[in-house]
């Protein structure tokens, strides 16, 4: 394991809030040296990785971590950063055996908001623990994706009250009429005005 993933995996497990704060000090973002092969000297800027991709990076890493505590504070962070290279990462983790990392993972995800791991949230309806699953309601309708509307109807005869309302909410959210995740919900107050001919009457 390399040192940054040690202090990650330390830091993880007091508090997840400096995480970014120590993750630019742990990986400047910029780098200057000097110009190679040139008659003079000079200075070029070279990027490297940035603080905010080296702690997406770590956090990754620690999705996989022995702790179950860390792993879960991993993937609030992750939503934290709000960094969708994190998703497909996020998603392979929902075969996590620990309830509340999954129900973490599926909340987390929602915040993304990444299409992509739309069929990843719509399996997450059908699983055995009714957090997860009335997360992942919810998740579906941040996403606004009229794709989950099948799989959120069927929810709705979920053995628990509390999925079936979130996936109400849902389908409220995405709006239901399959033409898009955000319809608008009420017509224009001020209609394009009618023009009006004047009218001739002869006597």
């Amino acid at each position: 394991m390399s040192p940054a993933a040690v202090f990650f995996r330390t830091l993880l497990k007091s508090s997840a809030i400096f995480i970014g704060a120590a993750a630019i000090f742990l990986h400047p973002s910029l780098e200057w040296r000097s110009a190679a092969g040139s008659d003079r000297a000079g200075v070029t800027v070279g990027a490297q990785q940035s603080g905010s991709e080296a702690a997406v990076d770590a956090l990754i890493v620690a999705l996989k971590d022995t702790d179950a505590g860390v792993r879960r504070e991993a993937a609030r962070a992750l939503a934290e950063l709000n960094n969708r290279r994190a998703a497909p990462a996020l998603a392979a983790a929902m075969k996590d055996a620990d309830d509340d990392m999954r129900a973490t993972i599926v909340s987390a995800l929602g915040e993304l908001g990444d299409a992509s791991v739309i069929d990843t949230l719509i399996g997450a309806l059908k699983d055995k623990n009714v957090t997860v699953r009335r997360r992942a309601a919810s998740a579906l309708g941040e996403l606004g994706d009229a794709r989950a509307l099948d799989a959120l109807s069927q929810a709705l005869k979920d053995e628990d009250a509390s999925v079936r309302r979130s996936a109400a909410s849902a389908i409220a959210e995405i709006g239901g009429d399959g033409h898009g995740p955000h319809p608008h919900p009420h017509p224009h107050p001020r209609p394009h005005p009618v023009a009006v001919h004047p009218v001739v009457v002869v006597r």
